[in-house]
């Protein structure tokens, strides 16, 4: 029987490897995977569409949904997670010492719609008393000067904007141009003398927060071309299967005191600790355990003004097999 071939991007980590190494088999399917970097794999498939399926900023998924054509389906794996409270950076002479005191500042960021900057404002609203539309956002390269947008961005009317392209974000904020960051990734002027963190210890209000909601948010989402979906049924719920096999995998190593396949000299202690205080399921994939989850990113996108649709989690997704996952 001919297998499906599917050309698949994903960012390289432990829970893709063992797809692109072969630890673990996708059903029915003879897969060409291309591990490469989170910015540079969204940047290519949102210009280009090169991959049949791709690791896909969630945020931006959703967003797609409201397009006509609605190029994309969704598959609950969610590749990549973070808290991001430890991703919030301030100039040290701003006088920030907590979200709320964010209202009136400038923040810069990257890209408006990535799933980080979408879950700060809902967190530091609802949460902190930070109101959305307060600050000033400044968008920008972070490490460099950028001329537009990556990837195509909408801007609500809403929202107090700038985009600057004289500058880089990271020494804006060293400088004071800019009183905070929202970000993906750290900028390079931290830590310095001018630069810190909102959360210096972030660890102890990420576990507040996740005790608080259980959630432990979902920055990218796994999609597939929609065409392909619909032309091949079964291959969304093999897809889930391997990549929940490859999340296994990728556990498992965290076990192997042969060779640490990290570079934590206490990496299963790590892996113990963080499952002690979250619970074992604290990644999970599937529709059932992210229901509740994806309510509140949707609701959030709502309050951005980036969507309009009133989705339900079950709209982001298609076929009994998935959403009995």
């Amino acid at each position: 029987m001919t297998s499906l071939k599917l050309k698949i991007g994903v960012s390289d980590s432990d829970r893709t490897r063992p797809l692109a190494f072969g630890e673990a088999k996708i059903a029915g399917v003879d897969a060409d995977i291309e591990l490469m970097g989170v910015q540079a794999l969204f940047n290519k498939q949102l210009a280009e569409h090169t991959y049949d399926v791709c690791e896909f900023p969630l945020a931006t998924y959703l967003r797609t949904l409201e397009r006509p054509d609605r190029p994309y389906l969704g598959i609950p794996i969610f590749p990549s997670r973070h808290f991001r409270f430890s991703s919030v950076f301030v100039n040290k002479a701003a006088g920030i010492t907590k979200p709320a005191d964010l209202a009136g500042k400038r923040i810069g960021l990257m890209v408006f719609d990535m799933a980080a900057a979408v879950w700060q404002r809902g967190i530091f609203e609802e949460h902190y008393g930070l109101p959305r539309t307060a600050p000033i956002y400044v968008t920008g390269g972070l490490e460099a000067p950028r001329s537009g947008d990556e990837h195509p961005q909408y801007y609500p009317d809403q929202f107090t904007i700038e985009h600057r392209t004289d500058k880089s974000l990271a020494a804006m904020l060293s400088t004071g141009d800019i009183d905070a960051l929202y970000t993906a990734r750290a900028p390079s002027t931290w830590p310095s003398e001018t630069v810190g963190r909102l959360f210096e210890n972030p660890m102890p209000v990420e576990l507040d927060y996740y005790q608080r909601t259980g959630i432990y948010p979902p920055m990218h989402i796994l999609a597939i071309k929609r065409p392909i979906a619909e032309a091949n049924p079964g291959v969304t719920k093999a897809l889930y299967d391997a990549f929940v096999a490859a999340h296994a995998v990728a556990r498992a190593k965290m076990y192997e005191a042969a060779a640490l396949s990290t570079i934590l000299p206490w990496q299963l202690e790590a892996l113990l600790d963080a499952e002690a205080k979250l619970g074992k399921d604290y990644w999970p994939a599937g529709f059932a355990r992210n229901r509740a989850m994806l309510e509140v990113i949707i609701r959030y996108l709502r309050e951005d003004a980036l969507i309009t649709t009133d989705f339900r989690p079950e709209d982001l997704f298609d076929g009994a097999d998935i959403l009995a996952t």
